[in-house]
């Protein structure tokens, strides 16, 4: 069942708002019979871009990919990963990435990659960065999103060119080549590895459960309550309650909460509002309540992310 057009029109908002933050760069030449380990933290995605293969992806699941010039892939949680030089290669032959290192100048022959580790924040809609797949492969979406496959020949280009300039243009390009990568996926249904949607598109999918998501995602701080959000999804109290919950996996009240934090949380720390502006902008009466909810929520204090102590 395709997406309603309003269901569809969020998406594409929430998307347009998608930020890569803190991004780094680093281009990487493969020795022989090797392979270089990336130990991110769990939450920082990593973007890699094969400049020169074959090489292969062995993820944190253990699970290998063979890659090759051109490709690009997005691993979204991060984790423990190792790109490879040949698929066989054992874990004693794999060395740590260190940052601190200065670049090979011999890449005669080697594969090259070009690696990014950047951070996801789809505001309210960050629900989706924990349903997207361990590893996803730009070249697989290319039925859904055929305008990946000039970016991915743009990336090529400019990975083997070795003009001035090169770092930054790739790290540009590289965001907009993983926004793409993730409205494919969006677009193709947010399809998990296991081939079910995530529960937010399949309560997306329904037309009733729609109207009441996008009505709490355009009008957070509106007083909402389980009777209002099912007046306007058109239903009785009891059934909204238990659709709800069924297709999304929380109750409706807590969906609110856990957007409004998220929503809190950028608003805090990459704004730099006022804890007491974000409390009133999210319906909040007062301070207290708003600062006893996000510390459940979020595990902290609200002044605590407005310093970037977190």
């Amino acid at each position: 069942m395709p997406l309603s057009s309003n269901s569809t029109d969020l998406i594409s908002e929430l998307l347009l708002g998608m930020r890569l933050s803190g991004v780094q760069f680093r281009r990487i030449a493969i020795a022989f019979d090797t392979g270089v380990g990336f130990s991110n933290s769990t939450g920082r995605g990593q973007f890699h871009f094969v400049g020169r293969g074959p090489v292969w992806l062995r993820s944190a699941s253990g699970a290998v990919h063979a890659l090759a010039s051109g490709d690009a892939m997005l691993i979204p949680h991060g984790g423990a990963h190792a790109m490879l030089a040949a698929p066989d290669t054992p874990a004693a032959s794999v060395t740590a990435l260190d940052l601190a290192e200065s670049p090979s100048t011999d890449e005669v022959g080697r594969p090259v990659i070009f690696s990014y580790c950047m951070e996801f924040d789809l505001g309210g809609m960050q629900p989706l960065v924990a349903a997207m797949p361990e590893v996803m492969l730009a070249g697989t979406l290319l039925a859904i999103a055929p305008e990946i496959t000039p970016m991915l020949s743009a990336m090529e280009r400019e990975a083997m060119s070795a003009q001035a300039g090169q770092a930054g243009i790739l790290a540009r390009l590289a965001e907009v080549l993983a926004s793409m990568t993730v409205r494919a996926w969006v677009t193709g249904g947010c399809i998990n590895e296991d081939g079910t949607a995530a529960g937010l598109v399949r309560a997306l999918h329904d037309p009733r459960l729609s109207r009441a998501i996008i009505g709490m995602h355009k009008e957070p701080g509106r007083n909402w309550t389980v009777e209002t959000l099912a007046s306007e999804a058109g239903t009785s109290r009891s059934v909204f309650a238990q659709r709800f919950l069924k297709a999304t996996g929380v109750a409706p009240l807590r969906y609110l909460t856990i957007l409004r934090m998220r929503l809190a949380v950028h608003s805090l720390g990459c704004e730099r509002k006022a804890v007491n502006v974000v409390a009133a902008q999210l319906g909040y009466g007062s301070l207290a309540a708003f600062s006893r909810a996000f510390k459940r929520t979020v595990g902290t204090a609200p002044g605590a992310v407005r310093a970037g102590s977190i």
